[in-house]
């Protein structure tokens, strides 16, 4: 009877095991099991054959049943289109964004959280959808480097110069590309590049030099919120060296990602950076010993013809096949995150696939024009002449190289429409509202003489205007381009002059991917607005912002320098040498932070919960803000952090909150930030560890760095 109900009870069991397995055939198929369970028997299943080609960007195994997913492009927006040729030859249309800078400007997560979210929705549709078949699940975004230097040509990419700014979009646009779900990702944020990646000439061998204090405090924080705050199971090393080191074999890649923040997911090298580290660093004396070092520093993920060399490793014994075991589990985590092991019943976003073309929606196209709306930077309105009455303006002459297309840069999408300035104004005007338009100089001066307003479009070309590595001005910048110069070409302002000197009604729009050094224009110029490329909606945005249906809150991501005399050498990493708010001694055009508005705004009555906050604490800071104008408006609230009695060198101020906040006429609210103890620690390399000290701190509350309302004292005890 015993044997009986032993031979029973295993009847049980395997009848159980049959059905949480159904038709599988394999443990890992099993969804039931957990992840590192599944992840090893993918493991011992694999061939050494199959092992080397999933180091690749696609790990599918079609012997195995596996279907993974590649890789595709969304700095702002999912990029299957033709600038870049991510569309490989056969581009589709996608929703397309201002530039993440431009993102940036509007000082507002989670409209970046939404706007990732609709990302994520196109790469689903667009690589389950069996008509297309197309693109991948894991994001090449955000891009989480520093512009601590605007002279870098892929500025537009990033967020701007402040750490902690940018590691807080950066987090909201993970959490937007890979969802809320408990289980499964939406798709994979795969951040770029780690790390101190912001210089483009001698990229493939240069190095970025600094001590562990800058590592720790400034260009590793943005990557560290990632992984810890928006759960960034995924990055790309970048180019460059680190203190000597090439990035793509950097022991800081397993002891300070993996050991430290515990990211256990992806880490690929950039496109071409294997080889670099033989053809450029002359790091290693041939590509078998380079692909050893990637491999034993974490890298599991190669953008490069990287099989030989792996091969040629495990024939002369640099490699171990347990080598590649243990990088390859990081691969399928992710995979298994994004649901491509699992029944899509299970997976809530396999069924984005069907129906309606999702860059169709209405809902999309509205977010665009929103966020577009909202990376507006009014510079300058002297006299008021913005925002233009649509009711009374009777001409106005619509001027410059920049007034008539949305021009694409070289991570776009190609939208499925867009809506140029001159689009989007003539939209906005009654009929009986005269526009006269054109790219030629000499016409515009005669234009402008005849209009009640001029508006001149001028800026770069965020493809430099030129093929692979070149561009048509030393002003211009780009992938693999440093800018040489920050003012503008001298044809644009020569533009500006002469068009100004016959319309004192003159408006500039500065559109662009980087500051520019604009200062006749400031000093001259009644109105100044800013934006950045990219956004197929930018007409309409700028014409609403122009005609006062929308009030401009955008603000600066970076500081705006006068000249590059005020700007250390480039390749100078040690930011304390006068570079970015936090160290610049003398005053730029722009401060970081800064954006005016049609309205005006007042502060008082800061005060906080407590006067003395504990190393293990958090104070609340709150301010009353009230609108004193006569409109709607948006006004960015930042709050900013200056040590007064540390025993180290620190910043001048250090922004550590910030909240966008609209209210209507006359109308005030309080407005509440948190610090954390723990944010206000420095990186003490005696201890090496975050050590918040005995201190005393001013709290600064302001509408950017250098234009502070309220301040209080605080101890840290």
């Amino acid at each position: 009877m015993v044997k009986q109900a032993a031979i029973l009870s295993l009847s049980f069991l395997f009848a159980g095991m049959a059905q949480s397995f159904g038709q599988n055939t394999y443990p890992f198929q099993n969804h039931a099991l957990p992840v590192e369970t599944r992840v090893d028997n993918i493991i011992s299943l694999l061939s050494l054959d199959e092992k080397i080609k999933c180091l690749g960007t696609n790990p599918t195994v079609e012997r195995l049943g596996i279907k993974g997913t590649g890789h595709v492009e969304g700095l702002h927006g999912l990029a299957l289109g033709i600038p870049g040729d991510w569309g490989r030859r056969t581009p589709v249309p996608t929703t397309t964004f201002p530039q993440a800078i431009g993102m940036a400007q509007t000082w507002d997560p989670e409209l970046l959280r939404q706007a990732a979210d609709v990302e994520a929705t196109e790469a689903r549709y667009y690589f389950q959808n069996e008509k297309y078949k197309k693109g991948g699940l894991v994001m090449r975004a955000p891009n989480a480097d520093l512009g601590r230097d605007p002279r870098w040509g892929r500025t537009e990419e990033c967020y701007g110069e402040d750490a902690f700014f940018n590691g807080t979009m950066a987090v909201a646009y993970i959490k937007g590309l890979q969802g809320n779900h408990p289980t499964y990702w939406k798709s994979a944020a795969l951040m770029k590049h780690f790390l101190a990646n912001s210089n483009e000439k001698g990229r493939d061998s240069s190095s970025s030099d600094f001590d562990e204090r800058l590592f720790r405090e400034y260009y590793s924080v943005p990557f560290r919120m990632g992984v810890l705050e928006g759960g960034s199971r995924a990055y790309m090393a970048a180019y460059n060296r680190v203190n000597g080191i090439p990035q793509t074999v950097h022991p800081m890649l397993k002891n300070i990602t993996v050991n430290e923040w515990g990211q256990n997911g992806i880490i690929c090298t950039d496109g071409g950076a294997y080889r670099m580290l033989v053809n450029a660093h002359k790091y290693y004396p041939g590509l078998d010993e380079a692909a050893a070092a990637c491999v034993k520093a974490g890298i599991n993920q190669f953008l490069d013809t990287y099989q030989e060399g792996v091969k040629g490793a495990l024939a002369k014994g640099l490699l171990k096949e347990s080598d590649l075991d243990i990088v390859l589990k990081g691969v399928f985590r992710v995979m298994i995150k994004l649901g491509q092991l699992d029944p899509p019943e299970l997976v809530p976003y396999s069924s984005i696939k069907d129906g309606s073309q999702p860059w169709t929606y209405p809902q999309h196209q509205k977010l665009v024009k929103l966020l577009t709306q909202k990376s507006v930077v009014l510079l300058k309105n002297t006299k008021a002449l913005l925002p233009l009455n649509i009711n009374t303006v009777k001409s106005i002459a619509i001027l410059g190289p920049r007034s008539k297309e949305v021009y694409e840069d070289w991570y776009s999408g190609t939208p499925g429409y867009s809506v140029g300035p001159l689009e989007g104004i003539r939209n906005k005007v009654s009929p009986s509202t005269i526009i006269s338009h054109t790219t030629n100089d000499n016409l515009a001066v005669s234009m402008a003489k005849s209009a009640e307003v001029a508006i001149v479009f001028i800026g770069n070309h965020p493809t430099g205007n030129d093929g692979w590595a070149k561009v048509s001005h030393p002003s211009e910048g780009k992938e693999a381009v440093d800018r040489e110069e920050i003012n503008l070409e001298p044809s644009q302002e020569e533009l500006l002059k002469r068009v100004y000197a016959v319309n004192p009604n003159t408006i500039v729009v500065l559109v662009s991917s980087f500051p520019y050094a604009i200062n006749w224009a400031q000093e001259n110029v009644p109105a100044i607005l800013h934006v950045t490329h990219n956004s197929q909606e930018l007409g309409n945005a700028l014409a609403d912002v122009i005609f006062g249906d929308v009030n401009p809150g955008g603000r600066l991501v970076q500081t705006w320098p006068k000249s590059l005399k005020q700007l250390p050498p480039m390749m100078d990493y040690d930011i304390r040498n006068g570079r970015t708010y936090m160290y610049l001694k003398e005053e730029p055009l722009y401060p970081f932070g800064y954006g005016l508005s049609y309205t005006t705004f007042s502060y008082s009555n800061l005060r906080t919960n407590t006067n003395t906050l504990k190393s293990n604490g958090e104070i609340l800071v709150s301010i009353e803000l009230s609108n004193t104008g006569a409109i709607q408006g948006d006004e960015v609230v930042q709050l900013y952090v200056k040590h007064i009695s540390s025993k180290v060198l620190r910043p001048i101020k250090e922004l550590k909150a910030f909240r966008r906040v609209t209210l209507q006429p006359n109308e005030t609210k309080t407005v509440t930030l948190p610090v954390k103890a723990a944010d206000l620690a420095y990186w003490n390399q005696n201890l090496t560890k975050f050590t918040v000290e005995k201190d005393k701190i001013e709290i600064q509350i302001g509408s950017s760095s250098s234009n502070i309302h309220a301040h209080k004292i605080i101890n840290i005890n």
